[in-house]
């Protein structure tokens, strides 16, 4: 494949110009999730890149890459209408390289990122908004210390603490012998084995440092195009900030994240090793020096904590112009600080203590039910936030009266603590040999993660019983459905099964509206449970198969199952995001399937977790952006940008992004396209009905593609009763019914796919085409600025 650079552009233009010939039109095809290939996209063997890496590009049919220079005649082959067709392929952003497998591990971060976005509009509250922006990041950073004092929880207490200061359950173990007091030696003091056991969390902090590291220089470290802000522009929630330069640009805030979250971690290993040392140095008759020098770690672990909190609470981010600044103090000295402590935090642990034994649990593993209260806190404190904006300006399809980002929240504290205690679980139950974690005098976690083990059976019946509950309201949907199916296929003979299918097809499509109704009861029963759990573990301080000894048969034996289950469970959930990040690791067809998790979720930028996967967005958007503002200012032409699924929101935001000139000569094509069913619902503040409606005002036309049968994409609903002129009638899906002369075969179900194959679709785009003001080419001079000016990237 030949890459064609901007002297290449500007000689064609020239040519162009020369000859007198109109300029021709563009269609820009963006894929949606899960990826695809450029032949694919352009129904075409030989596709050749137009501009672009291996990681997003521009391809073309061979046969139009040079269709600029060509005489009008001459752009199209006999037989083949409509316009020059590019595609946009950016599905390597999330799939491609085999170390993004790891970002399986990421997933608690990335759902958190999520409910930042997910607030309600606000109407002139911008104080509620930060405050709610601010819980957002304090719980996200919640996350990050619950993760790491997971790692200590197995390295430090169950390894280091508890197995290797037991003799029967170091004897056997020829990697923990040296550890072992029998074998006095200068590992075996308590201490030195902590020190030692500090190796694993510290290499998780810097493995979660080096992966947003790596990432923010591939992502965040890319300037979008620069241009003015349009201050004539209305403002409030009528100019979405999707517009504003510098929205997909965090670079900044990012750095600023990375670094205390990172200090976190370095922190948290130190209190894990201070505090069990320090209970030691004040019992009675203790050493003095080694007192007072673990009063100054305490203060100093004291002070790091608060400036971690202060950075994390500062409002770094800038949407409003793209802000290369970075703060190079805090991003260096405050995690540095961090190592520093940590080390001196070693150093104290591996003083000389003859006298001292491990005993029991490792002191100090209560942190777990603080870090429980705290996430529960700060979670309520959200929600009371996103009422307040939500009564402000309450929308009507606004999922869960506002409380989605809270309840999103939750899940992602859910699915941190099954990370966290999934390890645990199973690591005390593989040292323990094969006894229940907690019950024993063998090795245990900390309690409360036995009684949030016991929690998951419960919860899973929950969402068991809920699944049952909408699966009656498919069938009811469908039964509804039957009589009406025929009606699009009104000369058809009637074909009970194929009514049935069609119908079913319709009813489960409709479930993506429903979908709050799930997450909403979920996110509610965590926060019980989990609220259940600290009490119970505070009030008995043992795990619920013994606390419940005194109660009556059936609740004990309850308890005891329920005990048993859930540590499985959480053991189970976590073996398996190691499963699919090993198998992930070693085939690219199951990180494309994997990759399809990380298109949804990740298109946000990294506003509130610096671990969480990388915005592709802050790549494609800014792609997007420049190929359109370049193509038109060369060539003067008219320009489809044609998305489907995914790729209607990247083109959404693309057209956002370029100035008023280019918007006037390109035209929105959508199709599949979640804007108003899924993101309009759930990021209402950015993709709410005002703004959508401000995109249709701007954009020069847009037209948006659906069906019935689309379990994603839907109509826009515009607020002004315009809706239909944005809106076609749903496509016809099956295209036929039965068996026709140009169906011989029984016509497919196409749902979420192939909106090409329908003739619609062609009469549709030339539609838009005609709808475009006829362009002229533009003068020589004006051609070649783009092409000569300095780029900021």
């Amino acid at each position: 494949m030949r890459a064609h650079t901007p002297a290449d552009a500007t000689e064609r233009a020239r040519t162009a110009r020369k000859g007198g010939a109109p300029p021709p039109d563009l269609e820009l095809l963006v894929h949606g999730v899960g990826g695809t290939t450029p032949q694919e996209m352009l129904d075409a063997p030989c596709t050749s890149l137009v501009t672009g890496d291996e990681t997003a590009a521009v391809y073309r049919r061979t046969e139009d890459v040079d269709a600029e220079r060509r005489p009008p005649e001459e752009r199209q082959e006999p037989g083949r209408e409509g316009p020059i067709r590019e595609a946009y392929v950016w599905c390597n952003l999330t799939s491609g390289n085999s170390s993004r497998a790891l970002w399986l591990l990421l997933l608690p971060f990335m759902v958190a990122n999520l409910a930042h976005w997910m607030r309600p509009p606000a109407d002139r509250r911008e104080r509620t908004v930060r405050t709610y922006g601010l819980f957002v990041r304090l719980v996200a950073l919640s996350l990050t210390v619950l993760l790491i004092a997971g790692a200590c929880e197995v390295a430090l207490d169950l390894i280091a603490w508890q197995c290797a200061g037991s003799a029967d359950c170091a004897t056997g173990k020829s990697w923990l012998g040296f550890l072992s007091p029998e074998n006095h030696g200068w590992w075996s003091q308590p201490g030195r084995r902590l020190a030692l056991g500090a190796v694993l969390p510290g290499a998780l902090t810097g493995l979660l440092w080096y992966l947003s590291n790596r990432t923010w220089s591939a992502y965040e470290s890319s300037p979008p195009l620069e241009r003015p802000v349009d201050e004539s522009a209305p403002e409030s929630g009528n100019r979405p900030a999707l517009c504003l330069p510098g929205f997909w640009y965090g670079r900044r805030i990012v750095a600023r994240l990375r670094a205390a979250h990172t200090a976190a971690g370095f922190l948290t290993i130190a209190a894990a090793l201070t505090l069990p040392t320090t209970t030691y140095d004040r019992r009675p008759g203790g050493s003095g020096p080694q007192d007072a020098a673990g009063w100054a770690l305490l203060t100093l672990l004291a002070l790091g904590a608060l400036a971690v909190v202060a950075v994390v609470c500062h409002r770094g981010r800038s949407e409003t112009r793209v802000d290369g600044e970075l703060d190079r103090l805090t991003i260096t000295a405050l995690p540095g600080a961090a190592l520093g402590v940590l080390v001196l935090s070693v150093l104290y642990a591996g003083w000389s203590r003859p006298g001292w034994a491990s005993a029991g649990k490792l002191p100090g593993n209560q942190a777990f039910c603080a870090i429980a209260i705290g996430e529960g806190v700060l979670i309520v404190a959200m929600a009371v936030c996103a009422l307040a904006l939500h009564r402000s300006a309450p929308l009507g399809r606004t999922p869960l009266y506002g409380l989605a980002g809270p309840a999103v929240a939750m899940l992602a504290c859910g699915l941190g603590s099954v990370l966290a205690g999934g390890i645990a679980q199973r690591v005390a139950d593989w040292l323990d040999g094969g006894a229940t974690p907690g019950e024993g005098p063998g090795i245990a976690p900390p309690v409360l993660l036995s009684w949030l083990a016991t929690a998951i059976p419960a919860l899973l019946l929950v969402l068991l019983g809920l699944l049952l509950i909408f699966a009656v309201r498919v069938w009811r949907v469908r039964n509804r459905l039957l009589p009406t199916i025929m009606d699009g296929y009104p000369e058809e003979r009637p074909d009970a099964v194929r009514t049935r299918r069609i119908a079913s097809t319709v009813a489960r499509a409709g479930l993506t509206d429903s979908a709050p109704w799930i997450v909403g009861p979920v996110a509610l029963f965590t926060l019980l449970f989990g609220a259940l759990a600290v009490t119970g573990a505070w009030a008995t301080d043992e795990v619920p198969g013994r606390a419940a000894d005194s109660a009556p048969g059936v609740v004990d034996a309850a308890a005891q199952t329920a005990q048993a289950l859930g540590s499985w469970l959480m053991g189970l959930a976590f073996l398996m995001l190691i499963t699919w990040a090993r198998r992930a690791y070693r085939s690219p067809a199951a990180r494309r399937t994997i990759g399809i998790l990380w298109d949804v979720g990740t298109f946000w930028p990294r506003a509130a977790h610096p671990f969480a996967p990388p915005c592709y967005a802050e790549r494609a958007v800014p792609d997007l952006t420049w190929r359109m503002e370049t193509w038109t200012r060369r060539y003067g032409g008219r320009l489809v940008i044609s998305g489907h699924s995914q790729g209607s929101v990247l083109a959404a935001a693309a057209v956002w992004q370029v100035d008023p000139r280019t918007r006037g000569q390109v035209a929105l094509l959508t199709y599949g396209s979640p804007l108003e069913r899924l993101y309009g619902r759930w990021f209402p503040a950015y993709f709410g009905p005002a703004q959508l409606l401000s995109l249709h005002r701007e954009v020069r036309c847009w037209r948006n593609l659906w069906r019935c049968t689309d379990p994603i994409g839907g109509p826009i609903r515009l607020p002004d009763g315009s809706g239909p002129e944005v809106d076609c009638d749903p496509f016809k899906d099956p295209l036929a019914y039965g068996r026709t002369p140009e169906h011989p075969l029984p016509a497919p179900i196409l749902g979420h796919g192939d909106y090409q194959a329908d003739p619609r679709f062609d009469r549709e785009r030339a539609g838009l085409l005609a709808r475009l003001p006829e362009q002229t080419p533009p003068p020589a001079e004006e051609s070649g600025q783009m092409s000569s000016g300095r780029s900021s990237g």
